[in-house]
């Protein structure tokens, strides 16, 4: 896990540049032909205002090209006869990239595997040189990077803390004033004093995290360590993280969680292939990389599906922030019905909530299983289910037939505003290897909860729990 610091790149309040010259042997790629992201906001693009937090993380136009070489003969030959022929192939890890992020904000870079998400953090890192563009980065930088690089193997846990406080330019006698703290989070027991290479994958990430977040970084970058470790030790690495943002930390944070992402951050960077195809909300890029899985998955799993290979132009029209599907069958309604069944938009605790939706088939279809979830405002998922998940099974339906469902559930959840999801899929197996999505619409209905005074809710939801107490007649005075 690479554990690196850079101040400023140069010292403050100098604003530090990172320029590179183009991979040979393609020209950069005109300002004036660059595709606009959808989503961005025109805000993030304006000039800082005394009011403004001030741009830490400046990104334009950035990319990184690697040479691929079918033989290993290729590179000598290369080498003796670049000017008279090519043997190579580029290979764009990232390109055309291009954000800013305000002191105080958390950026969610979010993508596949392999949609160059690392590359692009080790760049700002300062760990690769960018082949194209500019990366400006103002303020104290730690990096939490590749598992296992940014510690000496040999040394143990204790001595490696300090390594990388010398690294960092802090005292010695600073880092013993910290060790304490340090061990404490990282909690890897007598270990500490162990060679690094006997520890596990887990027991790297909580020394990296753990001495990365008690150096009191201005500018802090996490690449998937939540991904290793156990689900305590995640937790209390999403609690730090919350902490520190609201001390001002600025954050560029890679997960493939959804809820973690659109809890912790503010903005969010989807990359395909290495390009940007969105930025903008945390909550909308989430969904667009959703979108992407999900749309990747249909394409696999309509090979062998030819009849639904074929999409189908969605003729119904409800509101919602994002919908894709093949549209073979489509969500014509939604409402929110109270326990009269007369529409509703506000609700009291205990309260029944229904949920209802109209389909209409385009075509002969079964195996039809509709999925409903509502999510709160932060855009993390509370509640929902699946008619096959709970083995209701829907009748077969007719092209141009309609099938109206309702969900009905109490209302449990916390005062607030809610948004309903949608989603219509075919599918038969159990792992749900054949699923096939048809239509999913996002925000497609919403709904508030009021509070009541006599019971109010604390946390995200209210689950029934039983208490009891007594008063032991055998348990002596004073224990």
């Amino acid at each position: 896990m690479c554990c690196s610091t850079v101040e400023g790149r140069n010292a403050p309040p100098t604003r530090a540049a990172v320029e590179a010259t183009p991979a040979e042997p393609g020209p950069a790629q005109p300002a004036s032909e660059r595709q606009s992201i959808p989503g961005q906001p025109a805000s993030e693009r304006r000039a800082t205002s005394d009011r403004t937090p001030e741009v830490v993380i400046s990104v334009q136009d950035l990319g990184k090209c690697y040479h691929i070489y079918d033989k290993p003969q290729d590179r000598l030959k290369q080498a003796l006869l670049r000017w008279r022929r090519t043997y190579f192939r580029e290979f764009w890890a990232v390109r055309h990239v291009s954000f800013e992020v305000r002191r105080g904000q958390a950026l969610g870079v979010i993508g596949r595997n392999g949609s160059g998400k690392s590359t692009l953090l080790q760049i700002i890192a300062g760990t690769l040189v960018p082949t194209e563009g500019q990366v400006e980065v103002r303020g104290r930088l730690s990096a939490l990077l590749e598992l296992g690089s940014g510690f000496n193997a040999e040394f143990t846990g204790r001595e490696n803390v300090y390594l990388q406080g010398a690294i960092m330019g802090i005292p010695r006698k600073v880092m013993e004033e910290k060790f304490d703290q340090i061990a404490a989070f990282a909690d890897i027991g007598q270990f500490i004093d162990q060679p690094v290479k006997t520890y596990s994958s887990g027991m790297h990430a909580r020394l990296a995290f753990s001495v990365s977040v008690a150096v009191d970084p201005e500018i802090l970058i996490v690449d998937e360590i939540l991904a290793v470790g156990d689900i305590g030790f995640q937790q209390r690495c999403l609690a730090r993280l919350r902490t520190m943002r609201e001390n001002g930390l600025t954050l560029l944070f890679v997960s493939h969680s959804p809820d973690s992402v659109k809890s912790i951050c503010d903005s969010g960077l989807v990359l395909v292939e290495g390009q940007p195809v969105f930025y903008g909300p945390a909550e909308p890029a989430m969904n667009q990389y959703l979108r992407h899985i999900r749309e990747q998955a249909n394409k696999d799993a309509l090979i062998t599906e030819a009849r639904l290979r074929e999409t189908v132009k969605f003729r119904t029209s409800i509101p919602g922030q994002m919908r894709y599907g093949t549209g073979h069958v489509q969500i014509e309604t939604v409402r929110v019905l109270n326990k009269d069944g007369e529409p509703a938009r506000a609700f009291g605790f205990r309260e029944p909530v229904v949920v209802e939706a109209t389909l209409l088939a385009q075509v002969d279809i079964q195996d039809v299983s509709v999925s409903f979830l509502a999510r709160d405002q932060t855009g993390v998922d509370l509640v929902g289910t699946t008619t096959f998940d709970e083995a209701v099974k829907l009748p077969p339906m007719k092209s141009g037939q309609r099938l109206r469902i309702r969900f009905g559930f109490e209302n449990i959840l916390r005062p607030g505003n809610f948004g309903v999801c949608l989603a219509v899929t075919r599918v038969k197996s159990r792992d749900y290897s054949d699923n096939v999505l048809l239509d999913q619409v996002d925000g497609c209905a919403a709904f508030m909860v009021v509070g009541r005074p006599d019971r109010p809710i604390h946390y995200k939801f209210h689950h029934p729990i039983t208490i009891s107490w007594e008063l032991p007649d055998d348990v002596p005075s004073g224990h």
